[in-house]
């Protein structure tokens, strides 16, 4: 009896020390080179230093606002594109539910970067898109998407678009089917029936989909680097600079973990906005 009481610690175990090893300790080097002084030349030395995180702020508050405006835009285009997606294929797909997902995992197949590369032909002042549409006169001839916010949100929500349909599918393809024809049986229209029965139900994908989304949006560096510009630097592409090129460890642990932070009040005021218990039910 007592060996069967402690089974599931053991085989957690396996989980809790990968984590440890790789996340935990990674973390904790982290937080304490954030608090160093010094170069690469003469070492780093810890002197609990706080104003590096002052630094971080105040030296670079605008790029971290435009990387949360950036994320939270590139997770709303996604609700606004997936939600409708997953809804049809859990709904409308059929015996064809698992090619419609296919479909959609396709791009993973290739390198994140070159799905970015490929938005510079599509958006390119005369590439397959605006070339056309600026040849018969329907754009101004000056017309330009890219180095642009628009084509790097645009970018962020191409690429993380499945992270957004996936969870709110696996929500609604459980779904029990009798809830809404009970709510039709109720004298529920369709809208009504959605919006009392399905995205209630459907609320745990969303809050997952908003999370696997906003939170890597928000630290991209790759699509503002090959979309943006120069003048839609992110954080992302801060922290890259002061890593590799700048050898600046401390400031660039700082403003780490400051995204960090700001990233976490955030999920946990989104969290508490749409209600915990709401958010966290299983529903089977």
């Amino acid at each position: 009896m007592s060996n069967r009481k402690y089974t599931p610690y053991v085989l957690v175990l396996p989980a809790w020390a990968w984590l440890a090893l790789f996340f935990v300790v990674p973390i904790g080097g982290m937080v304490s080179l954030s608090l160093t002084t010094g170069n690469v030349v003469t070492g780093f030395q810890q002197t609990f230093e706080v104003g590096n995180y002052v630094t971080a702020v105040t030296t670079y508050w605008e790029q971290i606002v435009r990387s949360l405006f950036y994320g939270a835009c590139a997770t709303l285009l996604c609700i606004v594109i997936g939600y409708p997606m997953a809804y049809w294929i859990a709904f409308r797909g059929g015996a064809h539910k698992s090619t419609y997902l296919l479909l959609i995992l396709l791009p993973f197949f290739v390198s994140f970067v070159l799905r970015t590369i490929s938005w510079r032909f599509l958006l390119a002042d005369s590439g397959v898109v605006l070339g056309p549409l600026k040849s018969i006169g329907l754009i101004p001839g000056d017309f330009a998407v890219l180095n642009s916010s628009p084509a790097v949100i645009l970018g962020l929500a191409y690429n993380f678009l499945p992270f957004m349909v996936l969870p709110i599918y696996a929500v609604l393809e459980r779904m029990d089917p009798r809830m809404v024809e009970a709510a039709h049986d109720l004298y529920a229209g369709r809208i009504q029936a959605f919006l009392r029965v399905i995205l209630p139900v459907s609320l745990p994908g969303v809050f997952a989909g908003v999370l696997m989304t906003f939170i890597p949006t928000s630290s991209d560096y790759v699509n503002s680097s090959v979309l943006g510009g120069t003048h839609n630097t992110m954080i992302g592409n801060v922290i890259q600079t002061q890593y590799l090129v700048n050898n600046n460890y401390p400031i660039a642990g700082a403003i780490t973990f400051v995204l960090m932070g700001l990233l976490l009040v955030g999920i946990f005021s989104y969290a508490r906005a749409l209600g915990t218990e709401r958010v966290m039910e299983v529903h089977t």
